[in-house]
């Protein structure tokens, strides 16, 4: 992993169910709310925090596990172009351990996004 001072950046390609396998990441209490495809792997929106699984090497077998909680967020922006015109939106968090943005696809709801960030944070 780089230096916490740097950004990391993650894309999201789409939402798909959330994947059987990550109820072994799971602390009693906590809950699977949302789920999206990334180029590899997967980030999987909790009760509790954020999970970005990201698959590496040719074969993918090595699986390094990003679990973000909530409570380390301390802002978040979004940005789009609106419906017709944008062909991916961005959500930027603002962290204790850091900058981190994500690149939305054209398939994945932004405001929709935005709402589960929000109900995840302010609730």
């Amino acid at each position: 992993m780089s230096p916490v001072s740097d950004i990391l950046v993650w894309t999201f390609l789409s939402e798909v169910p959330i994947p059987d396998d990550v109820k072994d990441l799971l602390v009693e209490g906590e809950e699977a709310v949302a789920a999206y495809k990334t180029f590899r792997d997967s980030a999987i929106f909790t009760s509790k925090r954020l999970i970005v699984r990201d698959a590496q090497g040719l074969t993918g077998k090595k699986v390094e596990i990003y679990s973000l909680p909530y409570s380390s967020i301390v802002m978040w922006s979004t940005e789009n172009a609106g419906r017709f015109l944008d062909i991916n939106a961005e959500v930027e968090l603002w962290t204790r351990a850091g900058h981190i943005k994500i690149n939305l696809n054209k398939g994945v709801d932004i405001r929709k996004f935005d709402k589960l960030i929000a109900n995840a944070l302010l609730k």
